[in-house]
């Protein structure tokens, strides 16, 4: 068939494919004008390679994807390419005007490992420092000093999720040992190991509960109080401290100690704890059950961290190294 010819039967069969996407699956007019430039883009491609759109095979449209990402197209926009190609050619396929569908094997392209944002021990240390400062200043708010200084020992102490940390159960003050056992995700329980500066921490906080649960049962009772279940008790619906007040509370003591608060948050904490963690030396396995992880593969995030150590171990211990040969 002439090129003239197989590019007509390509035009007509791009538009039959948006009719078929407008009248039966309703695409807006914007979805069907992106299919159409994907589409006329890939057309363009195969015609270059003395292909036409309707007969192209699986390692035409690799070829053009691997074209795309040497012209610097991000992983997202190549996976969209690849929807448009997937719909074009299950239509034909499913219209019986070809019997495969050459996207069926094609892998959607890898986006780039996106590292975790964390802080510097330094930072760790400043943001904690201020904390215990501002909790051992007596006046009005110094529980909420207390707890503030406890809520971030206790998340950098173990990694919690934070939604695991502001729903801690008030019985926690009444264990004993540096072991803490959290409920988390598909209610799983897991044993962390808490700080001494945590430990210590708590007990501040405890001894700050009572005394004020001793103020408010000297003043004239209105109704009977009823102990709140929850460590960090709030007249929030879930009755205990909302995740979204601490965070907005972390970002005020952030401030207060110089650090960005924008760079700054729980999640930002876990990820510190679990990096510190590493660059000290503990497994990987490890930090995976501590962090709550059910998949080894969602901890693997990390390994960027356990690369730069073995590179500085090599360059630290390694003989060579100690030549003053580089083993870049």
């Amino acid at each position: 068939m002439s090129g003239q010819a197989a590019g007509g039967r390509d035009g007509a069969r791009l538009e039959s494919f948006l009719e078929m996407m407008s009248a039966e699956r309703g695409a807006a007019a914007n979805t069907l004008a992106s299919y159409e430039r994907d589409l006329m883009d890939l057309r363009e491609f195969l015609s270059s390679r003395g292909r036409s759109l309707t007969e192209a095979a699986t390692s035409d449209l690799s070829a053009y994807l691997t074209h795309l990402s040497a012209q610097g197209f991000a992983a997202t926009s190549q996976a969209r390419r690849l929807s448009s190609m997937r719909q074009f050619y299950r239509f034909l396929y499913s219209e019986g005007l070809r019997s495969d569908d050459p996207t069926g094997i094609i892998d959607a392209p890898r986006k780039g490992l996106t590292l975790p944002k964390t802080m510097s021990v330094a930072d760790v240390n400043r943001l904690l420092g201020l904390a215990a400062q501002e909790a051992a200043t007596a006046g009005p708010g110094q529980l909420a000093r207390i707890r503030m200084h406890l809520l971030l020992e206790l998340l950098y102490a173990t990694g919690m999720r934070v939604s695991e940390l502001v729903s801690l159960p008030v019985k926690v003050l009444r264990q004993e040992g540096r072991f803490l056992m959290i409920r988390g995700k598909g209610n799983k329980d897991r044993m962390v190991l808490l700080s001494r500066a945590a430990i210590e921490a708590m007990e501040k906080y405890e001894a700050a509960r009572k005394a004020v649960a001793t103020e408010i049962s000297k003043a004239p009772k209105k109704a009977e109080a009823t102990e709140s279940p929850w460590l960090f008790p709030s007249s929030s619906k879930e009755g205990h401290l909302p995740r979204q007040v601490f965070a907005r509370d972390l970002k005020d003591i952030a401030m207060r100690a110089g650090l960005t608060p924008s760079a700054v948050s729980p999640h930002v904490l876990r990820h510190a704890f679990a990096s510190h963690l590493l660059q000290n030396g503990a497994d990987l396995r490890a930090v995976q059950e501590l962090l709550g992880h059910s998949d080894i593969s969602t901890t693997q995030i990390y390994t960027h961290v356990l690369e730069e150590r073995l590179q500085e171990l090599v360059q630290t211990h390694h003989p060579l190294a100690k030549q003053g040969k580089n083993l870049d």
